[in-house]
């Protein structure tokens, strides 16, 4: 891994950085293709992406200041806009991201449950795989040691090896990435099933909480917050209890997206 990829003068060019634009962009081009397909939208999503992007950004970085890292930030605030430093709660990106793409359907009269259904979900989870990768680059989303020989080993310059020196540790993000691929592909088979509007956003939502709950057991780059549990499994635990429950509601009383049309019978020919 590398943090620094090359430097222009005295400026660091950092792979955490441009792997997390590169996640931005791709997401997008995600998103593109699927409106694209499906025939709607398409021209919003250059728009979207941009709005979306930002919002994400701002919101992973304030997440992770006020939930994760606040006993730091308190006492450093100029810091909090230094963004290349890591530090960017994927939860927070989606809540903040998932406002102002709300804001935006709403302003151009666009069916928001059907475009998340469509385009916001798998295009998420898309992004979200490859900022994984951009944490790895910067050692930062570490896990806790593993006890044996089986792990990562940081390079001295991250904060995972400054907390935990030559040991192994657990390669959480690595595994988080790729169930995030996984996930997207689910989220693509559901999408072409006869479901109600709205379930493929809600199944994107408990699905990545429950992926997330179970792999913070193994995350070592911050303490628990309540009962045991870390902010980011409290989160994932509310939005899979609620998320289940919404998407039970909308399999009963939603509107399906290939409802058959009512025909009208043929006029008999006297």
């Amino acid at each position: 891994m590398h943090q620094y990829l090359f430097f222009i003068g005295d400026f660091p060019v950092r792979s955490y950085g441009l792997i997390l634009s590169l996640s931005i962009v791709l997401a997008t081009v995600t998103a593109y293709f699927l409106a694209k397909q499906d025939g709607r939208w398409h021209h919003h999503i250059p728009d979207m992406g941009i709005y979306c992007g930002l919002a994400g950004i701002v919101g992973a970085r304030l997440w992770d200041v006020f939930f994760f890292d606040w006993d730091y930030y308190q006492d450093h605030l100029l810091e909090i806009p230094f963004v290349w430093q890591g530090g960017m709660a994927i939860q927070g990106g989606v809540v903040l991201g998932a406002i102002v793409g709300y804001l935006y359907t709403k302003k151009h009269k666009i069916d928001t449950w059907a475009f998340a259904d469509i385009v916001a979900a798998p295009a998420v989870i898309m992004g979200q795989a490859i900022g994984r990768m951009a944490n790895l680059m910067n050692g930062d989303a570490f896990g806790q040691p593993t006890g044996s020989d089986f792990g990562i080993i940081y390079p001295s310059t991250t904060l995972a090896h400054q907390i935990y020196g030559n040991q192994p540790l657990w390669p959480a993000e690595i595994w988080e990435g790729q169930i995030d691929v996984i996930i997207f592909v689910l989220l693509l088979l559901l999408r072409v099933t006869n479901h109600a509007k709205g379930q493929v956003f809600v199944a994107y939502a408990v699905l990545y909480s429950a992926a997330r709950f179970f792999l913070e057991f193994l995350r070592g780059d911050y303490g628990t917050l309540a009962f045991g549990l870390k902010s980011a499994q409290l989160t994932s635990l509310t939005v899979m209890i609620i998320g289940i429950g919404i998407f039970i509601w909308l399999g009963l009383y939603g509107s399906r997206i290939n409802e058959p049309a009512v025909k009208t019978p043929a006029r008999q020919k006297k």
